[in-house]
Formats: structure tokens, C-alpha cells, sequence
């Protein structure tokens, strides 16, 4: 049905199609007309002068075209509708097709039900014949629930119906649309037949067009070949000059050539004599630098020795005055305290004396080159005498004061008074002053220089002008004490400065320098700026200090605070990598390029960001300077191209011209004007500026007279080149005949940002060399003229070889060699060629074929065959340099009724292909199979050509490195090559190693050695172990094995040496000999192998800290603390207690003793101080591993073999082993320092939480700490994710430098001991950490068995209470919760599902029953909370108090302990009685649903007692039945069967109401039918009384005259009465079932 409300409907859309597509043609009319517009002006500009018909004749055209095409675009409109009704028409047959099938089974559904509702009718009148009334309720709901959905189907038939005849409509009027739309479609299909073809038309017009242009073109190719034949026979004569020409000048060349290549020759070999004598001395002044070292090693060796004799004699002279001042009875200890304070002052006192003095000399020396520098100065200026002046400078009374002061005239204390006050300045002021000063003194300089040049206005330097002059007094810096002004001022700031706006940023130890916040982006730079427009632009600014940071803006320069403004509000505290924002807002009131600084201020110092505003500019330029066209045929046409580029913001008009013309630009005036900017005074300066930058320069470095000296000598060079060509020839003036000439595009406007493209074209017509000049000029008089040049030759010759230099690069001897010439003709018919090779040459070279014949206008190709030979340099003559090995061979062509012949020249440099090899020998001496022996040999190449090699047919046991013996050696270089021989098994090799080179040659090396096969052999001879930090620990697992079973040499190789005899069968023994004071750790390293059996031996690397260089350290922190810190604390109590020990030693030993009684005990205390469990030692072994740097050690051990067991030998007798059976195990071992270290717990990778509760947490906090010189990215290993262990705060990085707190929390969910690792992984390593704890469970018992506790019956609105105990079994206190579930916020949710008396029996899990009708929960608990100490009990009282009569009142109780853990679910029920007596028992017939069981009073067929609570009438009471269903089990032995038995129970409610009646009474009637059917009932009467239940026992045996096929039913009333009379219909099903 939704797809019947989702599609359009066909009548809106039919009755909206016409419409739509008068919409669509209004709205493309205007398009259409906008496209015709701008040929419209064009025509009417083009035309200028037409008159007024041709202007409607026109326009009438115009409207004729725009109707057509608006009838196109109507017709295209209407073709979209009728594809458009297609498809709506398909879809509505389908939605009509779809909503047949579905009426269709709507029907066949109503028919079903009708049917159903039939069936269920009957059964439900057979069961109310039955007196079923369980089962007609149940029918009765069934065949309601069939009423309601045969309802829903008739409405979904009429609904079906409703929209299959509005479907049909609509089908049916877009049919009628469609028969409207015929005529259209026919008048669509004829127009596409129309245009098709008008198509087939224009196509044969257009081929038409193409053919007579074709052979105009033919025409003017065959009068271009006429012109161009015209001139061939002077071409031939100029061409033939120009070869001559050519060989004069290349022999000229070669004869330079020779002449360069010896002095390179020289000066190669006087630079490798001067780079030998260079290395001589380096090693002469490194063997002086060794001796050097060693002579200070043993002087400071020396003054170690001295400086400890020297504190040892110190120490004894202490020790003795304090035992000499303890028996004397003083205090030993204050006299020596006294005694180094006083040696500590006077320490200070002369140190601050060599501090004065270093001053003085400082200040000394300093004013003495000042006076040097003044006197140069004078000298160079030579001042006038009549400007001295008598008043001391500050140089000078500085040192009159120095120099009263070394005379002792001054006064020291005031001095020191002074010097503190001003001596000491803070930085900040002191910068200030030195700017200052720089500043004055460099605008004096400035102004001296000046004074040397031409003055710019004139009458400036006549005699008659004075020019001011600074006194000396204002430049010189002021005395020290200054003036009282000076002095408020420097303490204004030292106070400022004293307030912290500035102050160091130290983080971890690391003082932060440099730049305290960084600029995205670094400049700020506004380009090709308006005047009057604004512009804004975005700074970030970054933190890239290492903590919080402040910022605060200064200010902009003096120069741009008219035109700049800043917009920045200050953020605060800035933590590191935190950014800000700076809004720069640039309003251009005049048109000048400016540049400044945005300073700010930060916590760590200031800083500034540069910016730049420039103005819009012409940057003009040419691609290239020159075009070559080369070599053209008089008569022919070709073109290049020159682009002019402008990679400025302001356009110009540009023109190209020749050079020879001349052109007046019109004046360009800037936007500007320089009576705006400037004064009457200024403007003469601006424009002399103006003028000397109005030509750019044509590079970024270089000044005007650099681009000067640049044209000059590019001018001078010109002409250089110009000197050769006009000496040969007669260059025609190009201007005048115009060979080389401009294309179409000349001049024109070229804008900002864009570049241009000119043709340059080239039409010779008479032979010979062509060069013309052009220029290219702009409107705007700040660009520069831009100038190029374009040559080309002509050439007329009949034949000729375009290459008339044949280079055959670089040829080896014995090689054959061949290229083809290329012969061209221009003649008009065909010529004889005859090629000839010089004499010298014929043994070496041809061509062939030596005759031939070339047709006219064509080519003709000869092969060149060259096979130089070793005889060449002899045979060759003057045309070889045996020196350079160069080859010149004149070639000839001589051509018929022709006197000159064509000449051309082959060049080729010869050279041998020869290689090297050394030695020629090798021998390797003794090699086991399991190891390789290397040894290097050299190849060397002898040629002039890169060739390459390879070492072919190697053995086996032989291999050759690099790249296996294969590559390309350069000309005359020598390449050193590993030749690795590793045998295969003991016998003596002899082999010789063949290699070849590229052109097949070979060289051949002899090589020789002895193999050895050891009795033992390991499973791995070389191992690598990765980078292990220090004290970790690295291991890896070797075999030894014993391969040698039998002597039987068939079957395996036995072990030998060379051709010696085997080794015997039998244990064999082998021994690691470790290096000493090594990392490695190897067990076992001595041991016995039995025949075929094998050892595993593991090899353990462990890289530590030497202890000598840890005790080195240590001794230098503790002689540091010494002394810095001679007196602590700590060691005052040790010290007193070592005195009083002395002392009362003394007091029993005579005097001559007290030295040895006392001496003893300082080297005691050193010792222990410097034990491994020390401070110092651990500070610095620390330290050391903090400041490690990475290694890396290669070891290797020998292993000796020995035939016998090693239990067999004498105890000092060593292994009888061979030197020629050793084995070697290679080791690598990379040591690095541990990335990083946990700093918490000493150190220490093992944490124990301890004991935490099931349910509880504990926290552990590991410091960790990144020590390396760089970030790491921490990557932490996988936790159990079902495990107690958390990691709470993972950091993906750890800076350098930097601490972090790992956060780590056991949560125990049950009694465990809990242990695991977490790796922390770097790319630095890894740091493995071990958590251990115990979770401990809470143990809680219940007092309820079953976990059900039954309320029993109460009267409606009384309550009853009952309470049970919980039992604390741990040893942890528990905190408890407890909750009902009637009260939790998903029962809300619950309510709303499906009732569960709906659904199967094995999905009913509600626990929660009947509640209160006032809202209030039938069931309360106290106490709700509370802890239960470890060994004690809970009470809890459970109150059951229903509002209304109902048996199905349940709830659950949940004991929650730690929030979260449900310890006990206990399930209360409850049954509430609007009377005193009950009756409980038998099958159930109803739900347990209060809404299902309530039956209304106002029904007249169950009416019941009235509200009132008053007695029922007999004739409105109806029994309430009870079912009883007994089941006689009958066996198939002859056994007797038990009766079949069950129960019924009859209470009485205890009540606190009064009552008339305290008892209930109960009766069962028809006793007699009931035993005449089987049943026994007991008893049949009683009483009850209240707060007590009575049992009604019944059992059944079945009579004699019993069907087994047919139940028995029998019914009974029961009548009981208390304060009302009830009387139950007891309903007995009996039958028979057999047993197992």
C-alpha cells in the first residue's frame, strides 16, 4: 500500500505536461538570445557603414533563426512528455497487475477465515454441552480474534478495490493522452529524417571545398621548387668554402687540443706530488700529536699521584691536630670548621683579586684599541685643528681613573661602591646602550664617506658652509656613575626587569633557547597591494617552549603604524603546542613597497615576525636571446616562437620591432603621482632615484654597474664572433632584404600573471649567414627594452654530407665497427660518386660501395667499415696521436664533372680492452667445510671504455663478491674483489678461476688449498643478536653435533685432514674459549659428544657497565660533594660517633698509639661508601646508562676439538686437540641504552597490589622515564581483557626527557592469584613489567534454603512480617544493597511487552506478580544498606502488606554487594484474602494475571457478594471449582500398585481484627458416590483453627468395573465457613496410566 501513496498521480501529470512546457521554452528563449548577441555587435562593428536594409534584412534572419530553434526546444519538451508517459504508462500497468494479485489473495484469505470462524464455532458449542468452560473461554477469544482480522480483510478488500478502479482511470487517461500526442511524435520522426539529410548535404559541400584547396596548395609546393632549384649552383660554391673553412679551423683546434691535454697532464702530476707531500706531513703531525698525548697522559699522571700524596699528608696533618685538640679536651670539630672557613675566604678573596685584575686588563686593552681605531681614523680624515676642544672624552678619564688607580690615588672602597652600582647592569640596558652607541658611531661613518662623492645639491661643500658636527662629549659614552637622570632610569629598569617580565625556562634540566613561538605563516606579506582597499590576513602563533608560556603584543614599526593594524587578543597561559590567532589588517594609503616587524613579548623573551607589503610591478622576460634556425635551402619558410613572460601584477602594451627601428611609447604615469607624496624639495631626489632604478637588473644579486660590465663584455663577445664570419664572408644586411621577419602578433596588451607567444619567421633567400636584431619595448617606463637575436645559414650546394664529422667515439682493436653516411644532392639530375679512403688507412677502413650513383633531388647512403688493428698506430702515421690515442681519417667523395671533390673526416679514439688481475696466484691455506676463507684480488682496467666482466664456470666451493663476480669496471680503474673459498669436504683443491670480459677475453688466476672436516660440527656459526639494552639480557641456543657413526667411507664423508688419515669413531670433545672480560655468557662450554647424539648449548649476551668505570665515577661525584659540601648532616653523627670512639680509646691507650687507633677508620668508611648498594655507585651507574652511547662488539670464539671423553683425562691435563679442527662461533652484539627506565621503586619491574576484595580496585602508579635523545610512541601489549589488570591511562608518546605516570588498577572478580606482564614497546626496544596480586572473594550465606520465602496468607490490608539472616564468611568487610525488582527502572519497560501467560511455558521467567493497586510495592525489606564486618550476621525483615484479595503476589529480592556483584536473589510470594478461610490445592485453571481473574460486579452471570462485605444470597452464589486429577500408575508385575494420592489444604487466616468466629469449619459432601467410585477422602469434616491449615488427604484405586479407556469424573462440593459460608466444586479426574 505504500507504494500506491508514493506514485505521482498520471492525471496531475498529463493535466501539468503542457504547461511545463510552455515554461521551459519561455526560459530557454532568453538563453537563446543571449548567445546571439555577441555575434550581433560583432557583425554590426565588422560592418560599419552598411545601410539600413541589410541592418532588417539581417534582423529578420535573426528572428527567423530564434523561432526555429524555439520550435526545437518546444519539440524536444514535447518528446521528454511522451517518453516521460511511456514510462508512467509501463509503471501503472505493473502497479495494475500487482494490486489484482494482491485483491486475489486478500479474497482467498476472507474465505479461510470465514471457514475458521465456522470450525470454532462448532467446537465451541460441542465444549459448552461438555460443561468445558476453560476450554470455551479460550474458544471464545479465538473466535473473536478471527471476527477482528475478517474485519481487517474486508477493509483491505474495499481499500484494494477503491485504488485498483482509481488506477484503471488514471491507466485509461493517459492513454487518451498518448492518441492526443500522435501527431507530434509523426512530426518528430519526419524532422529527424530532415536534418539527416541537410547533414548528408553540407558533408558533400564541405569535401567539395577541401579539394580545391588541396590543389591550390599543390600549385604554390611546385612554384616553391622552382624558386629553391634557381638557386642551388651558388649555394654548392658558398657551401664548399665553408668546408674549407671548417678543416682549417679544426686542425687549428687539435693543435690547441694537444697542447691542453699536456698541461693537464702536468698539472695532474704536480697536484698528486703536492697531495703526497700533504699526507706526509698529516702523518708526521699525527705521529708528534700520539707523542703529545702520551707525554701528558704521564705528566697528568704525575700530578694525580702528586695531588693524592699531597691529601694524604693534608689529611694525616688534620687528623693529627684533631686527636692533638681532642686530648687537650677542646672541640676538634669547630676548630676545623673554623679553620676551612677561613681558607674558603681567602679561596674568594684571591679569586675576586685575579677577577679585578682580568677586568682592568679587559678595560685596558679595550680602550687601547679604541684609541688605535680614533687614531686611524683621524689620520684617514684629517680633521681641522681649529675643532679640538680641551674637554676630556670618556676614553680619557677612564683612563686617567685607571691609571690614579694602579698608582693607589684612588680610593678603593669607593670604587667597589661605584663598581657595584653601575658594573653590573642588567642585559636588557646594556643592549640598549651598545645599539645606541653602534648606531651613532655608524651614522658618523656614514656621513665621513659621504663626504667623498659629488654632492647632489649644489653649493653644499663650498668653503663658505659649515657642516655640524656632534661633540664628542654627546657621542662618547657618559662616566660610570652617570647622572642622577641615568641613574633613576637604570633603576627603573632593573626594578622592571627584576619583576620576572623576562626569565629563563628551564624543563627537566634543559634550558629552552631559541625562538619562543613559531609563525604559520614565517612572513607575512601582502602582495601587489591597491591603495584604498583593505586587507586582512591570519597569523597562528604556536608555543614551542617546553611549558606554559605567555604572549603579549608590543607593537609594529615606526614606519608602519599608519597602515598596519593588529588585532590580538591575548590568551593567558599557553601550554606547550598550544596556538593563538593575530588578525594583521593592512589599509595601503600610498604606493610604496614597506617593510617592518610585529613584535610581541613572551615569558622567555621577545621576538617579531617579519612583514612585507609590495605594490604591483612589471616583471618582463624572453624565454631565450637567441633563435638558431640553423640550416635552410634558399627558397624555404619556417618559423619559431619567443614567449614574453610577465610574472609581475601589473600589466602594460608591449611592441615588437627591429632593432634599427625606433618607437615612441606613450608616457606611463603610476597610479601615484610624486606631487602627492613628496615636496618641491623632495621630488628632485625622488626622481634622481627614480631614474637610476628604472632599468631592473637582470638578475637578483647583481648591481647596475655589474649589469653594465655584463652588456659590455656580451657586446665585445658579439662582436668576437661576428670577426671570424665577416673575414670568410660578406654577411648581407638582413634588415634590408628582410629574410627574417615578424609574424602576425606584434604588439598588443599583455597582462598581469600571463605570457605571449610571438612567431619569428625565416624565408632565405640568398645564401649565407643571416642575422637580425629585434627589440621588444613597453609603455611603462620602469621596464627595460628586452633584446634577441635570430640567425641562420643558407646553403646552395649540389651534393654534400650532412655530417661532415664522423665521430666513432671510442673503438678497441680487433673490433669491427660500422656506420652509414648520408650523401645529399640538390642537382636536377643524377651524378657519378666515387668514395676513397686515404692510403694509410685502406688496411683498417672502407667504404663501401666505392662507385655509385646518386638520382637528382635525393640521397644516397655508403657503409663505413672500420677494423683497426694493433699494426694501426704505425700505419696510420700523422693521422694517429699515439699520446691521446686520437684517430683522424680524411675521406674523400669525388664527383663527376666536378674539380672539387666533398670532403668529410672520420674521427675515433682507439684503445686496448686488456684487464688485469693480481695476484696471478692464490693460496688459502687449511679450511674447515663449516667456515669460508676470504682474501682479496684487484682487476684492473687498461682501456679507455667501461667493460664489463664476469668470473664464468666458477666452482662449487669458490664465490667472488660483489654481485658474484659480475660488473662493469671504468676505464683505467682498479676494483678490489673478495674471492671466498669455502670447501665441501677434506681433500687438497688445485683450480685455476677463468675470467672474461665482454668482448670474450679471458684471464685466468691459480688458485690452491687444503680442506678440512672436523669431528664435530654446530648447528650455527654465526649469530646476531639484536640490540639489547643495558643489563638485559639477550639468548640465543646452539647445537654441537656429532655426526661421525662409522668408518665406512661409502656411505658418508669421514673427517679428515686434507689427505691425512680419518678421525676415529667415538666421544669427541669440544671447548669454547671465551675472550676475557666478555658479555658473553656460554654453558656449557666444556663437553663430550657421543656418535650421533648432539649438545645444545646456549650463549647468553649480557651487556653491563664496567665496574671500574662505575667506581670511577662514583669517586668523582663523592670528591665533588666533598668539595661543595664538606659538612652534612649526616655525616656529622657518624663523625661524632667515630670522635667518641677515639676518645675513649685514648683514654685507655697510651699517647705514641692514638695515630694507629685512629687512621684506620677513614678507609673503612670510604670502602663502605663505595659499595654496590651505595648511593654514590647507584648515582652513578645511573648516570652512565643515562649518558650511554650505542655500541656494537663483534666476538669470536673458538671452539677446540679433541678426540675422548673429558671425563677420561687427568685433572690439569689439557685437550690433545688439532689447530687445523677449530671451530668459530661469530657473535654480533649491538649495545644500546635502554630507551627507557621505570624511576619509581628503585627501579624495580615487579609491583604486587596485595590483597584486594572480589569487586574491589586497587591503584598503582609506575613512573616511567624517556631517556633517549628523542620522542618515542609508546605501544603498549594486550592485557588479559577477562584478567583483573587494567592499564587505566595508556600515552601513545613519551617525549625526551620526560617523565609519566602510568596508572595501572587490579579489579579481582573472583579468589585468584593474579600475575601477569605488560610489554611497553618502542621502537627503541621494550620494557616488560610484572604485576602480581590476590583477589580475595566475598563469602556470604543465606538463612533461606531454596531461595524462596512464602509469605503465606494474609487478609487484604494487614501486613506480615519474617526475617532472615546473611553471613559474613570472609575476612573483608562488604558493603551491601538490597533491591526489589518490582522497584527497578526496567519493570517500566517490562509492562509494556506481551503478557507472559501468552507465550510457552518454557519462556515465562517473570517473577514479579500481582502488586498493591496504590502504587506502592506489596513487599518491603529493611534495612536497604549497610557493611557487614568480616565474621558477623545481617538481620533482615521482609513485610508483606497487600490492599487487595489476589493469590499471586511475588516479588525478588537481590542482596548487591560492592554496587555491582549480585550475591542472592531471593523469590517472595504471598497470597491476601478479602476473608478469613482459604483453600489451596489442585490443578490450576486460570493465569497468574490479576486483570484476567477480576470479574466485574455488574455482570448478572457471576455476581458475587456485595461490597459491603454482607453474606451472599444462595441463589447469586456460584461454587468455585477446584480440579483434582489423580494418575494410577499400573505396573506389569503382579505387584500390587500404591493408591494414586493427593492433597488439599484448608486454613485459617490469623488476623488481628475482631471477629465473632475464631474458628473455620469445613465439609465435603456426596462421601458416598465418591467412594463408590474409588476415592478415599480424609477427613471429610473438621475445623480449623486461626493461623493453622488442615490436610484433606485423597487417594484413588480404581473399582473393578473401571474402563482404562475412559477417565473417570467425578465432582463434589465442599462448603467452608468462617465469616462467610464459600462453597468450592471439587472436580476428581482419575484415570490409568502404565508405568515404566
Amino acid at each position: 500500500m505504500e507504494d500506491i501513496a508514493s506514485l505521482l498521480s498520471a492525471e496531475e501529470f498529463v493535466e501539468n505536461v503542457v504547461p511545463l512546457t510552455e515554461d521551459g521554452a519561455e526560459l530557454e528563449d532568453p538563453e537563446f538570445e543571449v548567445e546571439f548577441l555577441p555575434q550581433e555587435g560583432e557583425d554590426a562593428t565588422a560592418l560599419g557603414s552598411c545601410s539600413s536594409v541589410k541592418e532588417q534584412r539581417a534582423h529578420a534572419e535573426k528572428m527567423k533563426k530564434t523561432t526555429a530553434m524555439r520550435d526545437r526546444a518546444r519539440l524536444s519538451h514535447l518528446q521528454k512528455s511522451l517518453d516521460l508517459l511511456d514510462q508512467i504508462h509501463e509503471e501503472k500497468d505493473l502497479f495494475l497487475q500487482k494490486t489484482r494479485q494482491e485483491l486475489s489473495a486478500c479474497r482467498h484469505r476472507m474465505d479461510l477465515l470465514s471457514k475458521q470462524q465456522e470450525s470454532v464455532t462448532a467446537e465451541m458449542a460441542a465444549e459448552r454441552e461438555a460443561n468445558n468452560m476453560a476450554t470455551v473461554g479460550r474458544l471464545q477469544a479465538a473466535s473473536r480474534r478471527l471476527h477482528i482480522e475478517l474485519e481487517n480483510e474486508r477493509d483491505l478488500q474495499s481499500k484494494i478495490t477503491t485504488t485498483l478502479k482509481e488506477s484503471e482511470n488514471t491507466v485509461w487517461h493517459i492513454e487518451m493522452e498518448k492518441r492526443q500526442f500522435e501527431d507530434v511524435r509523426k512530426y518528430n520522426q519526419e524532422e529527424a529524417e530532415a536534418r539527416d539529410r541537410c547533414l548528408q548535404a553540407r558533408a558533400v559541400q564541405q569535401l567539395y571545398k577541401e579539394e580545391e584547396a588541396l590543389g591550390k596548395a599543390e600549385r604554390n609546393r611546385l612554384l616553391r621548387a622552382r624558386k629553391s632549384t634557381h638557386m642551388q649552383k651558388e649555394l654548392g660554391l658558398r657551401h664548399q668554402k665553408l668546408v674549407e673553412d671548417a678543416q682549417k679551423n679544426h686542425k687549428v683546434a687539435v693543435k690547441f687540443l694537444k697542447a691542453s691535454l699536456g698541461r693537464i697532464r702536468e698539472r695532474e702530476q704536480k697536484e698528486e706530488m703536492e697531495s703526497r707531500e700533504q699526507m706526509k706531513r698529516r702523518m708526521d703531525a699525527v705521529l708528534a700529536l700520539k707523542n703529545s698525548i702520551t707525554a701528558n697522559r704521564e705528566t697528568l699522571r704525575k700530578f694525580q699521584a702528586w695531588g693524592q700524596a699531597r691529601a694524604a699528608v693534608a689529611e694525616q696533618k688534620a687528623q693529627a691536630e684533631k686527636e692533638v685538640i681532642l686530648a687537650q679536651g677542646g672541640d676538634a670539630f669547630k676548630h676545623l670548621s673554623c679553620q676551612r672557613r677561613r681558607q674558603e675566604l681567602e679561596a674568594q678573596r684571591r679569586a675576586f683579586e685575579e677577577e679585578q685584575k682580568l677586568r682592568r686588563q679587559e678595560i685596558v686593552s679595550k680602550i687601547l684599541k679604541e684609541e688605535a681605531e680614533e687614531e686611524n681614523r683621524k689620520k684617514k680624515q684629517h680633521p681641522s685643528p681649529a675643532k679640538t676642544t680641551n674637554r676630556k672624552t670618556l676614553r680619557d678619564k677612564t683612563w686617567s681613573y685607571i691609571s690614579d688607580f694602579c698608582e693607589g690615588k684612588t680610593n678603593v672602597s669607593t670604587y667597589t661602591q661605584e663598581y657595584g652600582a653601575t658594573a653590573r647592569p642588567e642585559p636588557s640596558w646594556l643592549l640598549t646602550a651598545l645599539s645606541s652607541e653602534s648606531v651613532q658611531a655608524n651614522l658618523g661613518a656614514n656621513a665621513e664617506e659621504e663626504t667623498l662623492a659629488e654632492p647632489e645639491i649644489p653649493g653644499l661643500w663650498s668653503e663658505d658652509y659649515k657642516q655640524y658636527q656632534v661633540p664628542k662629549e654627546e657621542v662618547d659614552r657618559k662616566p660610570v656613575g652617570g647622572t642622577k637622570m641615568d641613574k633613576d632610569i637604570l633603576a627603573r629598569t632593573v626594578e622592571q626587569l627584576r619583576s620576572g617580565v623576562v626569565h629563563k625556562q628551564v624543563v627537566s634540566g634543559r634550558e629552552f633557547k631559541g625562538r619562543p613561538f613559531n609563525s604559520k605563516p614565517e612572513l607575512i606579506h601582502f602582495k601587489d597591494f591597491d591603495v584604498g582597499k583593505v586587507y586582512k590576513k591570519k597569523v597562528t602563533l604556536i608555543n614551542a617552549t617546553y611549558t606554559i608560556n605567555y604572549c603579549k603584543l608590543v607593537g609594529v614599526d615606526e614606519d608602519l603604524r599608519d597602515f598596519i593594524h593588529i588585532d590580538f587578543d591575548p590568551p593567558g597561559r599557553m601550554s606547550a603546542g598550544m596556538s593563538c590567532e593575530v588578525l594583521v589588517t593592512f589599509k595601503p594609503m600610498i604606493n610604496k613597497d614597506l617593510e617592518g616587524n610585529v613584535s610581541f613579548l613572551a615569558q622567555t623573551g621577545g621576538f617579531a615576525i617579519p612583514l612585507k607589503c609590495s605594490t604591483k610591478k612589471c616583471s618582463l622576460s624572453l624565454d631565450k636571446e637567441l633563435i638558431n634556425f640553423g640550416s635552410y635551402t634558399v627558397g624555404e619558410t619556417t618559423s619559431q616562437t619567443i614567449t614574453l613572460t610577465n610574472t609581475g601584477g601589473l600589466g602594460t602594451t608591449f611592441k615588437f620591432l627591429l632593432a634599427s627601428e625606433s618607437c615612441e611609447m606613450e608616457d606611463y604615469e603610476p597610479v601615484p603621482k610624486t606631487s602627492s607624496l613628496f615636496t618641491s624639495d623632495d621630488k628632485s631626489v625622488y626622481d634622481k632615484v627614480l631614474a637610476s632604478f628604472s632599468e631592473p637588473p637582470f638578475e637578483g644579486n647583481e648591481s647596475l654597474l655589474d649589469v653594465q660590465s655584463r652588456k659590455e663584455s656580451d657586446k665585445q663577445q658579439e662582436e668576437a664572433e661576428a670577426i671570424p664570419m665577416t673575414s670568410n664572408m660578406a654577411l648581407p644586411s638582413s634588415d634590408q632584404q628582410g629574410e627574417v621577419t615578424l609574424g602576425k602578433m606584434t604588439e598588443g596588451e599583455i597582462g598581469p600573471f600571463s605570457s605571449i607567444k610571438v612567431h619569428i619567421i625565416f624565408s632565405p633567400v640568398i645564401p649565407g649567414a643571416v642575422q637580425t636584431k629585434f627589440k621588444v619595448m613597453f609603455r611603462n617606463p620602469q621596464c627595460p627594452t628586452l633584446y634577441f637575436r635570430a640567425i641562420g645559414v643558407a646553403v646552395d650546394v649540389p651534393v654534400w654530407v650532412p655530417r661532415p664529422n664522423v665521430d666513432l667515439k671510442i673503438c678497441t682493436y680487433d673490433r669491427l665497427y660500422q656506420d652509414s653516411i648520408l650523401v645529399l644532392t640538390r642537382a636536377k639530375a643524377a651524378l657519378r660518386l666515387k668514395f676513397e679512403v686515404c692510403k694509410e688507412l685502406r688496411g683498417h677502413m672502407e667504404l663501401l660501395p666505392e662507385t655509385g650513383y646518386i638520382q637528382a633531388l635525393s640521397s644516397y647512403s655508403v657503409q663505413l667499415k672500420f677494423l683497426p688493428r694493433h699494426s694501426l698506430p704505425e700505419d696510420a702515421g700523422k693521422y694517429f696521436d699515439k699520446e691521446s690515442r686520437v684517430l683522424e681519417a680524411p675521406m674523400t667523395i669525388w664527383v663527376a664533372d666536378q674539380i672539387k671533390p666533398v670532403e668529410f673526416t672520420v674521427q675515433a679514439i682507439v684503445t686496448t680492452s686488456d684487464l688485469e688481475v693480481f695476484p696471478a696466484e692464490v693460496d688459502f691455506g687449511y679450511c674447515t667445510i663449516y667456515e669460508a676463507i676470504r682474501t682479496e684480488i684487484s682487476l684492473t682496467n687498461h682501456s679507455l671504455l667501461p667493460q664489463e666482466f664476469g668470473f664464468v664456470g666458477l666452482p662449487k666451493f669458490v664465490d667472488i663478491q660483489p654481485n658474484d663476480g659480475f660488473g662493469t669496471i671504468m676505464p683505467l680503474e682498479t676494483l678490489q674483489l673478495d674471492l671466498l673459498f669455502q670447501p665441501t669436504k677434506a681433500k687438497e683443491y688445485s683450480f685455476e678461476l677463468i675470467c672474461k670480459s665482454e668482448i670474450n677475453r679471458c684471464f685466468k688466476i691459480s688458485c690452491r688449498a687444503v680442506g678440512v672436516h672436523p669431528p664435530l660440527e654446530l648447528s650455527h656459526y654465526q649469530i646476531k643478536f639484536a640490540a639489547t639494552a643495558l643489563y638485559d639480557t639477550s639468548v640465543a641456543t646452539v647445537y654441537v653435533i656429532n655426526s661421525h657413526l662409522s668408518m665406512n667411507k661409502l656411505t658418508h664423508s669421514l673427517p679428515r685432514i686434507g689427505s691425512e688419515e680419518a678421525s676415529p669413531v667415538g666421544p669427541t670433545s669440544f671447548e669454547f674459549l671465551l675472550p676475557p672480560n666478555s658479555p658473553i655468557t656460554i654453558s656449557p662450554s666444556v663437553g663430550t659428544v657421543l656418535p650421533g647424539k648432539r649438545c645444545l648449548v646456549q650463549v647468553a649476551f649480557r651487556p653491563v657497565l664496567p665496574h671500574k668505570l662505575i667506581i670511577e665515577e662514583a669517586m668523582q661525584i663523592l670528591n665533588k660533594e666533598m668539595e661543595t659540601k664538606p659538612f652534612r648532616k649526616d655525616t656529622t653523627t657518624q663523625r661524632k660517633e667515630l670522635w667518641k670512639q677515639s676518645l675513649s680509646a685514648m683514654r685507655t691507650q697510651p699517647r705514641d698509639r692514638i695515630l694507629r687507633v685512629s687512621t684506620p677508620h677513614v678507609p673503612e668508611v670510604k670502602k663502605q661508601e663505595l659499595d654496590a648498594s651505595s648511593n654514590q655507585y647507584q648515582i652513578a651507574q645511573a648516570k652512565l646508562t643515562r649518558t650511554f652511547q650505542a655500541t656494537f662488539d663483534k666476538f669470536v670464539v673458538p671452539c677446540v676439538v679433541a678426540s675422548g671423553d673429558v671425563k677420561d683425562r687427568k685433572a690439569l691435563e689439557p685437550l690433545n686437540f688439532s689447530p687445523h679442527n677449530t671451530l668459530y662461533l661469530e657473535l654480533w652484539c649491538p649495545t644500546v641504552a635502554p630507551a627507557i627506565v621505570v624511576t619509581s621503586g628503585k627501579g624495580k619491574t615487579v609491583f604486587d597490589f596485595g590483597d584486594i576484595a572480589v569487586g574491589h580496585r586497587g591503584i598503582k602508579k609506575v613512573t616511567l622515564q624517556n631517556i633517549s635523545s628523542e620522542d618515542l610512541a609508546m605501544e603498549f601489549s594486550v592485557l588479559n581483557p577477562n584478567g583483573p589488570f587494567v592499564l587505566l591511562n595508556p600515552s601513545p608518546k613519551l617525549r625526551s626527557g620526560e617523565t609519566y605516570n602510568l596508572v595501572l588498577s587490579f579489579s579481582p572478580q573472583e579468589s585468584i592469584l593474579a600475575q601477569e606482564t605488560l610489554d611497553i614497546i618502542t621502537k627503541r626496544g621494550s620494557l616488560t613489567l610484572t604485576f602480581m596480586g590476590t583477589g580475595v572473594a566475598s563469602m556470604i550465606t543465606c538463612s533461606i534454603e531454596g531461595d524462596v520465602l512464602n509469605m503465606g496468607y494474609v487478609l487484604a490490608r494487614e501486613s506480615l512480617s519474617s526475617s532472615f539472616k546473611l553471613q559474613n564468611d570472609s575476612s573483608l568487610p562488604i558493603k551491601f544493597w538490597v533491591k526489589l525488582e518490582s522497584l527497578s527502572s526496567s519493570r517500566v519497560e517490562a509492562r509494556q511487552q506481551l503478557p507472559k501467560f501468552l507465550d510457552s511455558s518454557a519462556q515465562r521467567t517473570e517473577v514479579v506478580g500481582t502488586q498493591n493497586h496504590n502504587g506502592q510495592s506489596v513487599f518491603s525489606v529493611t534495612p536497604v544498606e549497610g557493611l557487614m564486618f568480616p565474621g558477623k550476621a545481617q538481620d533482615f525483615t521482609v513485610t508483606f502488606s497487600p490492599d487487595h484479595e489476589s493469590l499471586y503476589f511475588s516479588d525478588q529480592l537481590q542482596v548487591v554487594l560492592f554496587e555491582k556483584k549480585i550475591s542472592h536473589q531471593i523469590l517472595l510470594r504471598g497470597a491476601a484474602r478479602e476473608h478469613m478461610m482459604f483453600v489451596e490445592g489442585g490443578d490450576p485453571l486460570d493465569v497468574p494475571v490479576e486483570s484476567l481473574t477480576e470479574i466485574s460486579a455488574l455482570d448478572p452471570e457471576h455476581r458475587e457478594a456485595s461490597p459491603q462485605g454482607g453474606p451472599p444470597s444462595p441463589e447469586a452464589e456460584e461454587p468455585k471449582p477446584i480440579l483434582v486429577t489423580l494418575d494410577y500408575v499400573q505396573f506389569d508385575s503382579d505387584t500390587p500398585a500404591p493408591p494414586a494420592t493427593r492433597e488439599l489444604q484448608v486454613g485459617c487466616i490469623r488476623t488481628t481484627q475482631p471477629s465473632a468466629k475464631k474458628t473455620v469449619e469445613f465439609s465435603l459432601d456426596s462421601i458416598t458416590l465418591l467412594q463408590h467410585k474409588g476415592f478415599s477422602i480424609e477427613p471429610t469434616r473438621g475445623s480449623v483453627e486461626r493461623g493453622q491449615t488442615k490436610t484433606i488427604s485423597i487417594s484413588w484405586m480404581p473399582p473393578t468395573d473401571f474402563d482404562p479407556d475412559h477417565p473417570l469424573m467425578v465432582s463434589a462440593l465442599l462448603q467452608v465457613r468462617g465469616d462467610v459460608k464459600e462453597t468450592y466444586k471439587i472436580i476428581f479426574v482419575a484415570r490409568v496410566v502404565t508405568g515404566p
